[in-house]
């Protein structure tokens, strides 16, 4: 039997899925940041963590993994690579491959080798690969350096909209009581000036709060999210042109939580309309599997066997880590059993 290892690591939480050739999940493992722009010493021990979690009930050790597949978000430039491989082989890494959080969102989200990822998480990123195997990736690397939006992002926009909105400069908003029980205060002058003498910063989650008052038809709200999937659809774009793909049929990937849970169309229809005007024949999906089971993929695909239709339908349904089942020993015994017949 060969075990294979899937991490996916990301700002805010750091998955990692065993699993045997037949696609039978063997174990998981979950810790937090797992990008090491974060922070170095924190995201090299989530990895180990999840990582240790997965093979803990399994008597594996990393040694016994026949191919380990990691995303890594911040995994952008050789410098991070440089970094990232010394910290992963010190982990106890040998067999593994390496590559950015958006080449497992692809791989989990088409069942082509080719086609763009866009990610929308606590950050965003955009990255493809063409029917040649070249590889661009557009942004990924903060607001200074021309991003615009993830959860970082979007919460603080939530925060400067509810002030501006409450000291007339933005007309008001739905954000303005949404924000205030979030965070627990009476009044937007209590909680800008409790933020200005405590240097506090705004959580993530707060931008989740866009799509409750989106919903409601809050006019601010949905003209930030436009302007995320306007965003993110300018860097589709601009990898389509880079890798010349605008003839080819191919998927653009959403992966992320802004993207794949709650946007009911104002981040994605920009992304739509920006993509089909220069790729007719291309098509905007939505992941529906975790990502980190496109590590998992590309982990048995890097130690030269292909996913069977079986492999594929059985493990393209796992939309939540939470949810996922762990195949008992005797069901594996019993399953690779009937495999082999």
């Amino acid at each position: 039997m060969t075990y294979y290892l899937g991490i996916d690591g990301g700002a805010t939480k750091t998955y990692a899925l065993l699993c045997d050739e037949w696609g039978n999940v063997l174990g998981k493992g979950r810790s937090g940041n797992g990008n090491h722009q974060a922070g170095m010493t924190e995201a090299a021990f989530s990895i180990r963590e999840a990582t240790i979690e997965a093979l803990a009930d399994t008597g594996l050790q990393l040694a016994d993994i026949e191919h380990a597949y990691l995303g890594l978000a911040g995994a952008d430039r050789e410098a991070d690579y440089k970094l990232l491989h010394r910290m992963i082989q010190q982990i106890g890494f040998t067999k593994y491959t390496l590559n950015c959080d958006t080449i497992i969102g692809l791989r989990a989200g088409t069942p082509r080798h080719f086609g763009i990822a866009l990610i929308c998480g606590t950050g965003t990123n955009a990255a493809g690969r063409n029917r040649q195997g070249q590889y661009y990736q557009c942004g990924g690397f903060s607001y200074m350096h021309g991003d615009f939006g993830g959860g970082a992002t979007l919460s603080i926009e939530v925060f400067r909209s509810v002030i501006r909105a409450w000291d007339g400069r933005e007309q008001p908003t739905l954000l303005t009581e949404l924000l205030l029980n979030r965070l627990g205060y009476e009044q937007v002058g209590e909680m800008q000036n409790d933020f200005l003498d405590h240097a506090k910063q705004v959580p993530v989650d707060a931008a989740r709060l866009l799509f409750d008052a989106a919903d409601e038809g809050d006019v601010v709200a949905m003209e930030i999210l436009h302007r995320q999937g306007v965003e993110l659809g300018k860097s589709a774009v601009a990898v389509i042109h880079k890798l010349e793909m605008e003839q080819d049929i191919f998927d653009v990937v959403l992966v992320g939580s802004l993207l794949t849970r709650g946007d009911r169309g104002w981040i994605r229809k920009p992304i739509e309309q920006a993509v089909l005007a220069v790729a007719p024949r291309a098509t905007v999906v939505t992941l529906t599997t975790e990502p980190v089971v496109g590590a998992v993929w590309s982990a048995m695909e890097y130690s030269g066997i292909g996913i069977s239709d079986a492999v594929y339908e059985k493990m393209r349904v796992y939309q939540d880590f939470e949810a996922i089942r762990i195949t008992n020993k005797s069901e594996v015994m019993e399953l690779g059993s009937e495999a082999r017949t």
